[in-house]
């Protein structure tokens, strides 16, 4: 194993660690909010605040600005130095608080426009309480804007704990404001626990860059500045693809706002479920592999195509298990996370449909997510663009298919079903980018993992129908029951991995022990 795919696991590997605090405690504040709240009307009006600053979020900050700037710094930091690239950094800074503070002003003025094309099917009540919300969930965009500019420096600097544990210490904040306030503002309390929550998460990443050496103070850009120039002509295009990328969930929301109170919460919560797994192990990857990608791109063009080979390979070993075990045990793990105060039965299991629908997309988006590090990586943003466009249609067309016949659940169907039709897109722009093809699962492969997944999911089933889950019993019960159905399936698919020699054993034990040396 090369020392690139080596470093590549074991950054991904200390990312999962923190991203697999911070999911859990995220997992923690949804179970709380299920049970303060529910799946009720207000609620609703909440998630669709929060989508929309979600969306300008994932545009200008996370997304866009992970994609241009990440490759550009790393890239810096190789061929001039962190003193160099550092300028870069400050002046990507005095771009983002500019253009964040015009979305935010922009955002509160619009907030009547966008909650009406948002979820046109709300009443004026409910119509009204998300507006509110909306006006104050904006500036949220300023404070991540600085968190992601932070995490791509550290990321850059390959440092991944911090950044990947930053999302914890928000979730900490949120909860407690949860439990302190919840009883005296009600829904409220969750825009004070989200802004308060993002002030912690940029603060701490702009502190751990700092002890790194890059201090983030906004520096006015130099219009010269060759990176500079090279970082904006990628940020608007990628913007551009990511503007089209929201268009999934608005049209979820949208659709989901004529259907019965409590479907958009529904979507929510199972969204929220997959994010365990998204994050843990997809986002880990796709973060680790694009400063990997983006230094291969300076230099030798083989060694770019394997490591985005071992790239897909290794997030599709750890995903596919995932996927059949969500889709095995959903009803289970949302009874087990949800079940209780304001959540009724009928959230319970439409919760637990929505999640098993969603599951089955995990592979699409693993795949999706990583070509599109490629693509970054690369500097191609037609391309990329294209992979994005390419899963925005092919969303719409199964939601308008599927949300009459399925409801709510048609429409978390249509999201998986977009993004792996946008993974096959993804591959093969790629491979036309390199002009190589990216070979990266072949007939034995597949066939080995087929088999290994089949048995998985035959045990898993056949212990169910000899041993249902104890609904009626204590929590006790009832996780032990969770774990030893995880246990089972984990120990087959290991073994039979462990069986057929699978080479992903091989990256774990060498990434494991250059740690260990270090």
């Amino acid at each position: 194993m090369s020392s690139r795919v080596s470093r590549m696991v074991r950054h991904a590997l200390v990312m999962m660690v923190g991203t697999f605090a911070s999911r859990i405690l995220g997992l923690a504040r949804e179970i709380v909010t299920a049970a303060l709240f529910g799946a009720s009307s207000q609620l609703d009006a909440f998630y669709v605040a929060y989508t929309l600053a979600n969306l300008s979020r994932q545009m200008l900050a996370e997304g866009a600005l992970s994609a241009a700037f990440v490759p550009v710094f790393s890239q810096s930091l190789v061929q001039r130095g962190k003193e160099k690239a550092s300028h870069l950094a400050r002046q990507a800074l005095w771009i983002l608080l500019v253009a964040g503070t015009a979305v935010v002003f922009a955002g509160v003025i619009l907030s009547p426009f966008l909650v009406k094309i948002m979820a046109p099917g709300f009443d004026s009540v409910k119509a009204s309480l998300a507006i509110s919300m909306t006006q104050w969930m904006f500036p949220f965009l300023i404070l991540v804007s600085l968190a992601a500019l932070a995490m791509g420096v550290l990321n850059s600097l390959d440092s991944f704990f911090v950044p990947a544990i930053a999302p914890a210490l928000s979730n900490v904040v949120y909860l407690l404001i949860l439990f302190f306030a919840a009883s005296r503002l009600g829904i409220w309390t969750l825009i004070i626990a989200v802004l308060a929550g993002g002030v912690c998460q940029m603060v701490l990443q702009w502190v751990w860059s700092a002890w790194n050496g890059v201090l983030l103070l906004p520096e006015k850009p130099n219009s010269r500045d060759p990176e500079l120039r090279k970082m904006m002509k990628l940020f608007f295009p990628y913007a551009a693809g990511l503007s089209l990328n929201q268009i999934n969930p608005v049209i979820s929301r949208v659709l989901g706002s004529f259907l019965q109170d409590g479907a958009i919460s529904v979507l929510n919560y199972a969204n929220r479920v997959i994010q365990l797994p998204l994050g843990l192990f997809v986002i880990a990857i796709s973060q680790a592999v694009l400063p990997e990608l983006s230094r291969c791109a300076v230099g030798d063009e083989k060694e770019f195509r394997e490591t985005m080979r071992d790239a897909v390979r290794f997030a599709l070993f750890v995903i596919l298990p995932v996927t059949i075990g969500l889709v095995l045990v959903s009803d289970e793990v949302v009874n087990l996370l949800f079940y209780r105060g304001a959540f009724n039965a009928w959230a319970w299991h439409a919760t637990g449909i929505a999640l098993a629908m969603y599951a089955w997309g995990l592979p699409g988006m693993a795949c999706t997510t990583v070509f599109l590090r490629g693509l970054y990586a690369q500097s191609n943003p037609r391309s990329a663009l294209l992979v994005t466009l390419s899963s925005v249609v092919s969303n719409v067309v199964f939601c308008l298919l599927l949300v009459k016949p399925m409801g709510f659940a048609g429409l978390a169907l249509a999201t998986s079903l977009g993004f792996t039709f946008s993974s096959f897109a993804g591959g093969y722009l790629l491979a036309r980018s390199i002009n190589h093809p990216l070979d990266i699962l072949g007939v034995k492969w597949t066939l080995r993992i087929s088999i290994v997944l089949g048995a998985m999911a035959f045990t898993v089933w056949k212990f169910k129908s000899l041993c249902p889950y104890p609904v009626d019993a204590g929590l006790l019960l009832r996780c032990g029951w969770l774990f030893i159905v995880m246990l089972l399936g984990a120990l087959i698919y290991m073994g039979g991995t462990l069986a057929f020699h699978f080479h992903e054993w091989q990256w774990l034990r060498g990434a494991l022990k250059r740690r260990d040396k270090e």
